[in-house]
């Protein structure tokens, strides 16, 4: 995993041969902090990393200057990941890491974000239901952006705040604000 942008520019952390998840890719990442850098300032936003797998989002966020961030994972070894690079990051006060199931967090959750992140396992059992998980919660503030992370084979182009999709190689990337 390597951070493509920020202070952290260059930095590569590596998660091992064992690793399950799927980061996304340096070219998608790249071309989706350039669409999200015209949007939002980042050191005033609360960002919420859903599914987060190797933290890469989070990490992007936070090389780009945002000091509220919460990551969320289920996978224990993931979790630990994410865990040693906060700290090699120096990050603590910056990155909040919570090791639980997505859905739940935000059905319980109160808290509101500026930006949600969401990268599910393309194969999820429950991948459809993920947009309106997170909007009808509320978990996005009033005029935030929910950023989806999916492959070809879905189309939110019908759900309720659905702006665009955009995609890169095989990463598709749906917008709702």
């Amino acid at each position: 995993m390597r951070i493509v942008g920020g202070t952290h520019r260059g930095r590569q952390f590596s998660p091992g041969k064992s690793f399950k998840a799927r980061p996304t890719t340096d070219m998608a990442k790249e071309s989706l902090f350039n669409i999200i850098t015209n949007q939002v300032d980042f050191e005033e936003i609360k960002v919420l990393d859903l599914f987060a797998g190797t933290g890469s989002i989070s990490f992007e966020f936070l090389s780009r200057g945002c000091t509220d961030i919460t990551t969320l994972e289920l996978n224990f070894q993931h979790h630990q990941f994410i865990r040693s690079v906060i700290e090699k990051l120096d990050a603590s006060k910056e990155i909040r890491a919570i090791k639980g199931n997505a859905f739940k967090f935000c059905e319980q959750s109160s808290d509101q974000f500026d930006v949600v992140f969401a990268d599910p396992p393309y194969d999820h059992s429950r991948f459809n239901e993920i947009p309106s998980l997170v909007l009808q919660n509320k978990l996005l503030k009033e005029g935030g952006l929910f950023i989806l992370e999916h492959g070809k084979q879905y189309n939110f182009s019908e759900v309720d705040k659905y702006v665009e999709t955009r995609h890169y190689g095989s990463v598709y990337f749906s917008f709702f604000k």
